[in-house]
């Protein structure tokens, strides 16, 4: 199976870096994020990558040029305004009518893909979302009127269960995405929803996305341990 990583966008929420390079592309320990997100594939033993480029493509384009590994890498130049939806609709035109893998090339994970592969196939709908808890920013306060009776920092906001990628798609979700405008997130996976072709696959784990500057240094402090939680 291939996996479709989402790598086009503008990433202007760390234009500290995104300025001269797509967020994908952005270093976690001298790594870009898009060689983190293949080695979690690759741990699982699923190799073949399509990169859905974009934004300053021509970057992801030279590095996979001279990117030494055992992967099989293909880059496809989806447009730079194109939305979610239109450039996975692309890359499946690319690859041809299969079963794919698709996240985001910004976020990381101890996301079991064995796993996550089996529960979609068991349920047989046409789509799989992981389903994460959203990182909590600030400490967590315990209250008896005024009286804080616990503090503490939490690993996980209690706040709900969110999209954190790492999806499986059958072929036929292509047929569910209109074209280049079509946002993934608001308008493909509600209409899968809502004709319950829809399953979350609940990850319990480490989830860390890296929309700013300071998550990408949280990412980097857990890669200077030597054990980041991704690669265990």
């Amino acid at each position: 199976m291939k996996l479709i990583i989402l790598a086009g966008g503008y990433g202007t929420r760390i234009s500290e870096e995104t300025d001269s390079k797509p967020k994908p592309m952005i270093t976690i320990g001298n790594k870009p994020m898009l060689e983190h997100i293949m080695n979690m594939y690759g741990r699982f033993n699923f190799n073949d990558f399509v990169i859905a480029a974009g934004y300053k493509s021509e970057s992801i384009f030279d590095w996979v040029k001279n990117f030494k590994s055992n992967y099989n890498i293909e880059v496809l130049d989806t447009g730079l305004d194109t939305h979610t939806g239109g450039r996975i609709k692309q890359c499946m035109n690319f690859i041809g009518k299969s079963k794919v893998f698709v996240t985001y090339g910004d976020g990381l994970g101890d996301v079991n893909i064995a796993k996550l592969l089996e529960f979609h196939t068991l349920h047989g709908k046409l789509a799989s979302v992981t389903a994460v808890r959203p990182p909590a920013r600030f400490g967590q306060l315990t209250l008896e009127g005024t009286k804080v009776t616990e503090f503490g920092e939490k690993q996980h906001s209690d706040g709900g269960w969110i999209n954190g990628g790492f999806f499986v798609l059958e072929p036929a979700v292509h047929d569910w995405i209109e074209g280049d405008l079509d946002a993934f997130e608001s308008i493909t996976l509600p209409r899968l929803a809502k004709s319950d072709e829809l399953r979350a696959f609940k990850h319990h784990g480490f989830w860390q996305p890296m929309d700013t500057l300071r998550e990408k240094n949280e990412l980097e402090k857990l890669w200077s341990t030597g054990k980041p939680p991704w690669m265990q």
